[in-house]
């Protein structure tokens, strides 16, 4: 699907500031050159981001303004280019930011394909966190419960020869994950519909296992029982820029 232009972007109350990462110091922080000046960032996902090095990545900052913070904010997004290019294309890292710009585009109509309703049509009925057996989804609209991945570990774009890689780790945090298919499978007993959203903060143009983790073949039962009962998957990409986010495009995901 796509046709998202008419809708309202996502727009930052501050803009994202530009600076470039030079080194990730920690699961939880990066060293960011900002304004001639090497200032600490808040890293929001603890992962590892596809297999490159971000040392030398440019990247978008937004800043802290409260007091008692730790770092001078968050490192919202990364660039493949080079520093000096004028074209960069960005590559979203806040995990958490993405359940934000999923509920607006919950809310204005934008994702009407995946949870019903009519395009553009401004919703109400849009819960956040809602709680379902032991675990706690995203969102609740109207009668979907649908929960939203943020998949980091493997980017599937094309990655310059300039990029420095590093050794993948095999990936195995799943559990949750699979808790949360399990729950969207069980909810179909009493709900119209269960929605697994798979979330790129930047142009993918399929989603695709291609890396598999540890645990595969436990992670393929699940979701395989979870497809069976008649839980969907949907795929939205979301385009970065300093002072906004917006749709790109919604598409169902086949296996």
């Amino acid at each position: 699907m796509s046709g998202f232009a008419d809708l309202p972007a996502f727009e930052f109350g501050e803009p994202f500031s530009e600076g470039v990462i030079l080194r990730r110091r920690s699961q939880f922080t990066m060293d960011v050159e900002l304004d001639g000046e090497s200032r600490s960032f808040h890293c929001p996902t603890t992962g590892r981001i596809g297999s490159i090095d971000v040392a030398g990545r440019p990247c978008l900052v937004s800043l802290a303004h409260g007091v008692g913070r730790k770092t001078a904010g968050t490192v919202e997004a990364l660039s493949l280019a080079r520093p000096g290019d004028e074209v960069k294309e960005w590559i979203g890292i806040n995990q958490n930011a993405a359940n934000r710009y999923v509920e607006h585009y919950l809310r204005c109509g934008g994702l009407a394909g995946v949870v019903g309703g009519e395009p553009g049509r401004r919703r109400e009925d849009v819960c956040r966190e809602v709680f379902l057996g032991g675990s706690r989804l995203d969102f609740l609209v109207g009668d979907t419960f649908l929960e939203v991945k943020t998949p980091l570990q493997h980017l599937q774009v094309d990655v310059p020869e300039w990029v420095a890689m590093k050794k993948a780790t095999p990936f195995s945090s799943t559990s949750r994950m699979q808790r949360h298919v399990s729950e969207l499978a069980r909810s179909l007993d009493e709900h119209h519909k269960a929605v697994l959203l798979t979330c790129f903060m930047y142009d993918n143009p399929g989603f695709a296992i291609i890396e598999r983790s540890t645990n595969y073949d436990a992670v393929k039962a699940t979701v395989d029982a979870g497809l069976t009962r008649g839980v969907e998957v949907w795929q939205a990409n979301f385009r970065i820029a300093p002072d906004h986010v917006r749709l790109e495009r919604v598409m169902p995901v086949t296996f």
